[in-house]
């Protein structure tokens, strides 16, 4: 039975409250939440500080010791550099930027070519520093405890100004999962912990699993890869299958017009496997609008509304 794929007449209104669900969040947690994740960063930042002897030292011996600074060393440069902006300037390897913005330095690179690059990587910075940050590098003096901690919040503030949209998404997504698991576990559902390893034909009745990983096959050649969805569900009626739902939130419309045809390649990759009755549903909440909601209509997707938890006692748990 249709939950509100088929309820056309309410969707202009379901859009609306969602909307301001979202906004309401938003206004509510997402300062605290952004500020929470520069606080931690400003500690990394001082740590960097410290490696770097307050950034004065940076050598190709101490970015091979301390790799992972790269990318907080990024922030450091007036202006501050993207990652491609880095590679250009220093006409270094992509992959040898990309391997240390992991905390790792490249395996087969030769040892004088590493040197090499690493020593334009520095020379990049040296050139680059903004010393009115860092006043301390032109009078080549220690900097003060209350010099190291401004300086450290405000690269903490441009690193996180540089993903303060996946921050915002991440911690509005943990939220959705939370809500659906306490849902869950009022009906008396167990969650599968993490590590457990289960596949979607052997999770146990009267559980439930997040961010889990089920097997479709892909082509003629039936090629099998894992394909994530953000919660898998076993009914405690063992004759049903799985329910699969996907959280999805979006703070304006352009971005979900934009990736609306992802859940569809995934519903028709699930249904290739598993038969068109596996269920197959989208948890909303923020900017979804009419275009969106028809599309995946059309595809047979059904979806529930954060903002209407009842809903979920449609799927019968």
């Amino acid at each position: 039975m249709a939950i509100n794929l088929d309820k056309i007449q309410q969707w202009k209104e379901d859009v609306a409250k969602s909307v301001d669900f979202y906004n309401n969040w938003f206004l509510k947690f997402a300062p605290q939440t952004y500020k929470e994740t520069r606080a931690n960063t400003a500690d990394k930042v001082l740590e960097a500080l410290e490696l770097s002897h307050y950034f004065a030292h940076i050598s190709p011996d101490n970015l091979k010791e301390n790799p992972s600074i790269l990318a907080i060393l990024r922030m450091t440069t007036r202006p501050p550099i993207a990652r491609d902006r880095l590679i250009g300037l220093s006409g270094v390897s992509p992959n040898l930027v990309s391997s240390m913005e992991k905390g790792v330095l490249p395996t087969r690179m030769d040892s004088a070519v590493l040197d090499e690059q690493l020593g334009r990587i520095s020379a990049v910075f040296e050139q680059l520093a903004d010393t009115e940050l860092f006043p301390w590098l032109l009078e080549k003096r220690v900097p003060a405890q209350g010099e190291k901690d401004l300086a450290a919040v405000i690269v903490a503030d441009r690193l996180c100004g540089m993903v303060a949209d996946p921050i915002i998404r991440n911690a509005q997504e943990q939220r959705q999962l939370e809500k659906i698991g306490s849902w869950l576990d009022s009906k008396g559902y167990k969650q599968r912990k993490s590590g457990q390893t289960a596949t979607i034909d052997t999770l146990e009745a009267g559980t439930y699993s997040f961010r889990f990983n089920v097997p479709v096959i892909i082509g003629t050649d039936e090629h099998r890869v894992n394909i994530p969805v953000d919660v898998a569900i076993r009914p405690k009626d063992t004759s049903r299958k799985p329910i699969l739902i996907e959280a999805k939130s979006a703070g304006d419309f352009t971005n979900t017009n934009k990736r609306r045809k992802e859940e569809a390649v995934k519903y028709s990759q699930l249904k290739s496997t598993y038969g068109d009755d596996i269920p197959f549903l989208l948890f909303l909440c923020g900017y979804f609008d009419s275009g969106y909601l028809g599309y995946e209509a059309a595809e047979g997707i059904d979806w529930i509304w954060e903002h209407r938890m009842g809903d979920l006692e449609a799927l019968n748990l």
